[in-house]
């Protein structure tokens, strides 16, 4: 029920802005403040689908709550169309409770405080939603959260350069952005095209992370660069952004993935892990 109500309450919503708030939002003057106890806004996000984006903002996620130095963590998934944090976190038949004033509780898992459409829509359930709604959604996932108090939150992007990303520039504050991006030359193509886009709103780029650099055999050892080789270095130096680190192509990095278990937690001491704690170090120094 809390579910729908939510659902209905942002249509309502957004045909209200829709019509009282037209003019103002037609000459670009978007009303833009911070997320309530949140300290630091970081967003992850890839120009194009199956980089491994989710997948890198669950570990790092993990790996900055992780640091002495860092506060609490945490984690907010924007992808209306295809949320995967629940199931990523092993948190995929939560919902959020209400506090006293009405804001909705993020679930907590690892020691993340969660937050995504996925709690709110059931897994099989398709979002069929025009991108004014979409939009209105995606406001209230920040705004009728009780985030804090966060040291850092990451926002886990769908891929594109769509009507979320265009609400994220409006509606907050954000200290920067990690790109994600595969060595693949049309994984490159759809970075280039984030990477300028966060650029003309005015979000600092943060850095690229190459994601399924290397695939190395478990039994000879071969390495071999399936997705091609330093694809994403060699856009990092032309874009004149920060190269954040290689994430390998590894069975244990899926596996839990898909058990809600991520490797950070599930192998902490692993090759694998030490690649996202080295990346995320980076990105907290940056902060």
């Amino acid at each position: 029920m809390r579910c729908w109500t939510f659902l209905r309450s942002a249509r309502a919503h957004a045909l209200r802005v829709f019509s009282s708030d037209k003019s103002s939002r037609s000459r670009g003057l978007p009303r833009k403040w911070p997320i309530a106890g949140v300290n630091r806004v970081v967003v992850i996000a890839s120009g194009k689908g199956g980089v491994g984006k989710s997948t890198l903002a669950v570990n790092l996620a993990l790996s900055l709550a992780g640091f002495d130095k860092v506060g609490p963590v945490g984690l907010l998934d924007v992808d209306v169309y295809g949320p995967s944090i629940p199931r990523m976190m092993n948190l995929k038949d939560q919902q959020p409770e209400l506090d006293e004033k009405n804001l909705m509780i993020p679930p907590i898992n690892y020691g993340i405080k969660c937050m995504s459409m996925g709690f709110l829509v059931d897994e099989s359930s398709p979002i069929v939603w025009r991108g004014l709604m979409v939009m209105q959604a995606v406001e209230r996932l920040i705004r009728q959260v009780s985030w804090g108090p966060l040291d850092v939150l990451l926002i886990d992007m769908p891929p594109g350069t769509g009507d979320t990303q265009l609400s994220i520039s409006q509606l907050i504050p954000v200290a920067g952005v990690v790109m994600v991006t595969t060595p693949q030359d049309i994984a490159l193509l759809d970075v280039r095209r984030g990477t300028e886009m966060f650029r003309k709103v005015g979000i600092p780029v943060l850095g690229v992370v190459q994601n399924m650099s290397v695939f190395q055999c478990s039994n000879c050892g071969h390495r071999t660069h399936i997705f091609g080789q330093d694809g994403g270095k060699s856009f990092a130096k032309e874009a004149n952004v920060d190269f954040l680190g290689d994430i390998p192509l590894h069975v244990s990095i899926m596996e839990g993935s898909d058990m809600g278990k991520p490797i950070t937690v599930a192998q902490p001491e692993s090759h694998q892990s030490k690649a996202y704690y080295e990346i995320a170090e980076k990105i907290w120094k940056k902060l």
